[in-house]
Formats: structure tokens, C-alpha cells, sequence
């Protein structure tokens, strides 16, 4: 059984069962959070906030450093979980601690942004109060110790809500922390949609952090917005790869294959679409195909595989009908797709499309899951249009020997990250942050601090 965790306790009631996306079969119990425990839970947090904020930078990030050596001490308690709500392998790295430590190293000390014999105008920066993070189901525990991370190292109280599909390895986390950290400082609600909505619109809740889709962000903000909250959202994104024709075709197409079906693809920005130029196409796609049928499907959770299943049945169904959609429309499946592939749980064999048009499903939304189109290319003045029209923008590969011209349009694509000769991996000292419907704001690096806090500048009159 996992519970929530209101000022600092253990709180028991009504429960969901989690299930093991591998399988189908059920794993645990995780109690439901309901809008008495929210208003319990927001109580503790403001009065916990009170006696945080004023501590000084260096006090929060002792206590933070403190919590990664519990959580690298009693791992065994959360890593477990983990695996089992999302269908990764145990034995899959754990990444959390790297990503919480490098948050809790960073600050925003005082800036002097003008100064002359007369005036000095400094920077100041102050935590904005109680902070709502609502988490994703597909890597649930990293994304939300970076939030937890961020906020608490700026001064604020936080209450979590992880997904209703992965809630137990947060909710275990959050009471991890409870040894740690001052009393309802963090705590953890789980429940459905409804949960969340009651956190965007609670009056005694400052700002909201959420990570998922562009319906749900849209719906946070419209809730958010009635009581003027600060928001912070990190929505879904259509990453494209663009392959140019300078490279080292069978390594590349190694990398690019290993990048898009990623956890199967269940990546925000994970590579979705795939532009490969004219000359190289062919040797590409051949390449490609070929690497994408050695990744190996493994029903148990004792190796480290790079391809898992489907995390729940909902995703599992969008695949499904985009697949669908691919056979309807006569589109060449250059492999995967076929009913003999059938896998136990929500397993979906990687499928790879070739050349669909440019208006297609397949093309035009994100399918977070195992199938990824390749596309052909000629020019950069052709390519560069076709790459920029989605209405998001969250990130997007370049691969090309000539590191000039893969900056050259790098900088050309309506995106917030892109990388370089390598597949997409966020990183904690970089600020991740989506254009367009991508979403609003952005987390990690000194930037994404700022979102957790108010910036009040001082000016001083000599």
C-alpha cells in the first residue's frame, strides 16, 4: 500500500490499484487523495513555507543534499516501484539522484544590473509561496524531484500530485523526504484529474508546475488563471531529427533509431519525425530499419532494455488507432505493425513508416509511442518550413559532420532545445522549455529557477 503524505503523515482512505503495464496485472494499492486532504495539505503548507523562506540559500540546499543521501541509502524502497508502475527494467540506471543534486547545487544570488556614483539597481529574488507540481506518468520521479528540487531550493513549500497511473514511487519518495525535511514542507496527493483541477484553482496555492499534454496544460491554465497563479508548463512536443548528408550514415542511423524509441518513444522530447537528405536516404532508411529490429522486447524486468511497453491503456490506444490510421491509408510499414506481432501487456513492436505525406496523422501529431515516420529532403529552404510547421516547438536534433551547418539550422527551427550529433537528453544545467504550444515557461538550469520565485529589484539612491 502507498499513501499520501499531509504534514509529513501517512494518510490512509479511499484507494486505486496500480497496475504493471508489462503484464496487465495488478501491482498495488495507492490511496486517493480528496479535496478535505487538499485544503488538510495546504494549511501545512503555508505554515511551513513561513518558517522555510527565510532560511538562507545555502541551510535549503543542505537540507536538499541531505535527501538525495536518504533516497541513495534506501533506493531499494523506491526503485522497485518505479519500475513496476512504469514498465521499466529494475535494473535500468537510476537517474534521479544526479538530477535533484545538480538542482539543489543552483541559486540565484543578487545581480547588480546598473550602477553609477549615484544609483545601484540589484536583483533580488524571493520564493512566490506554495507550489502545486502535477507530474506526468512516463518518468514520473525524475520530473518531479527536479520541481521539488527547484522550488524548495528557492524558498517555497511544495504539495505534489503525481499521475494516477505511476503514483506510488513519488508517493514513497515524499515520505522518504519526510524524514528529512522540516514538517509539511513536502507532501504528496494522489488522485485523478479532479485533484488536479482543485490544485489549480485552490486560492492558497501560488503557482503551478505541471508536465503533460497540451489539452491538460490548456486546462491548468484556464483553471490557474482565476486566481491570477504563476504557471509553469512543459506540454507535449512533434521533435524532428534532421539528418543531413554529411554524416556517418550507419552511425548515425544507429543513434537517431535509439533516441526515437526510447521507452518507446514515451518522451516528450524524444524524436517523432525524421527528415533524411536525398542523397542518403536510401542507405538511411536501410540502416534505420535494420537497427530498429534488433531492439529486443523483453516481457521481464530483469534486463535493461532500451524499449518497454505502453505505460497505460489510454496511450496504448492513440498507438493503436495511429497505426490504424497508417494501414488505412496505404502507408508503407517498413516494419512492425502486423497482428502476428502481438506482445503480452501493452507491448507494441517498434514500427517505422516511410515517407507518409506531410499532412498525415502520423506526421502531424505526437504519437508518444513506437512508430516514427522517415521523410526525404533537398534542400535546407524546403526542409526547414516543413520541420517548423506543427503548432509546437519543444525540441529538435541536427546531425551533420559540418558542425557549422548543423548550427546554421539548428538556429532556423521554432524549438527550445536542440542538439546536436545527439539524440535528445535534457540536461539539468540546461533550461528545458517548449515554443508555441509547447508550453509556457520552462524548468532546470539558473533560468528555470526563476519561475519559482518573485524578482524584486532594489534600486538605491547613493
Amino acid at each position: 500500500m502507498f499513501y499520501n503524505i499531509i504534514n509529513s503523515e501517512r494518510r490512509s482512505g479511499d484507494y486505486a490499484t496500480v497496475t504493471n503495464p508489462r503484464t496487465n496485472e495488478a501491482l498495488w494499492k495507492a490511496t486517493l487523495g480528496d479535496e478535505t486532504d487538499l485544503n488538510e495539505a495546504v494549511k501545512a503548507a503555508r505554515v511551513s513555507f513561513e518558517s522555510w523562506k527565510p532560511l538562507s540559500v545555502e541551510e535549503r540546499q543542505k537540507y536538499l543534499l541531505k535527501l538525495a543521501d536518504e533516497l541513495e541509502h534506501r533506493r531499494d524502497e523506491v526503485q522497485p516501484p518505479l519500475a513496476g508502475e512504469t514498465g521499466k527494467s529494475v535494473t535500468n540506471p537510476f537517474n534521479i539522484l544526479g538530477k535533484l543534486t545538480v538542482v539543489a547545487s543552483q541559486s540565484l544570488p543578487d545581480k547588480v544590473d546598473y550602477e553609477t556614483k549615484t544609483l545601484k539597481i540589484v536583483s533580488t529574488h524571493h520564493p512566490i509561496g506554495v507550489v502545486g507540481a502535477i507530474c506526468p506518468w512516463n518518468f514520473p520521479l525524475v520530473l518531479a524531484a527536479s520541481k521539488i528540487a527547484a522550488a524548495l531550493v528557492m524558498g517555497n513549500s511544495v504539495i505534489v500530485k503525481p499521475s494516477q497511473f505511476t503514483p506510488c514511487a513519488t508517493l514513497k519518495f515524499v515520505e522518504l523526504a519526510a524524514s528529512v525535511l522540516p514538517r509539511g514542507l513536502l507532501q504528496a496527493l494522489n488522485g485523478d484529474s479532479d485533484i488536479g483541477r482543485l490544485i489549480s484553482i485552490h486560492p492558497g496555492i501560488d503557482k503551478i508546475s505541471f508536465t503533460g499534454s497540451i489539452a491538460t496544460g490548456k486546462k491548468v491554465a484556464e483553471s490557474a488563471a482565476k486566481t491570477l497563479k504563476r504557471v509553469t508548463l512543459e506540454l507535449g512536443g512533434n521533435d524532428a531529427s534532421v539528418v543531413c548528408p554529411d554524416v556517418d550514415v550507419k552511425t548515425v542511423a544507429a543513434k537517431v533509431a535509439a533516441g526515437s524509441f526510447f521507452h518507446s518513444g514515451q518522451m516528450c522530447v524524444a524524436t517523432k519525425r525524421v527528415y533524411v537528405h536525398e542523397a542518403i536516404f536510401q542507405e538511411f532508411r536501410d540502416t534505420f530499419v535494420e537497427a530498429v529490429k534488433n531492439i529486443k522486447i523483453d516481457p521481464s524486468d530483469d534486463q535493461s532494455p532500451l524499449f518497454g511497453p505502453i505505460q497505460n491503456g489510454l496511450q496504448y490506444k492513440v498507438v493503436k488507432d495511429l497505426i490504424a490510421d497508417c494501414k488505412e491509408n496505404n502507408y508503407t510499414l517498413l516494419c512492425g505493425g502486423n497482428t502476428d506481432d502481438e506482445q503480452p501487456g501493452l507491448f507494441i513492436p517498434p514500427i517505422v513508416v516511410d515517407r507518409p505525406p506531410d499532412d498525415s496523422r502520423i506526421v502531424q501529431m505526437e504519437q508518444f509511442g513506437p512508430i516514427v515516420p522517415l521523410m526525404i529532403w533537398s534542400t535546407e529552404d524546403e526542409v526547414i518550413p516543413r520541420v517548423n510547421a506543427t503548432c509546437t516547438g519543444l525540441g529538435a536534433c541536427v546531425w551533420a559532420n559540418d558542425v557549422g551547418t548543423a548550427e546554421r539550422i539548428a538556429r532556423k527551427i521554432e524549438v527550445g532545445t536542440v542538439w546536436i550529433n545527439s539524440a535528445e537528453a535534457p540536461n539539468p544545467y540546461g533550461y528545458c522549455s517548449g515554443w508555441k504550444q509547447s508550453g509556457i515557461g520552462g524548468e532546470w538550469g539558473n533560468q528555470g529557477l526563476l519561475s519559482y520565485s518573485h524578482t524584486q529589484i532594489i534600486q538605491l539612491c547613493k
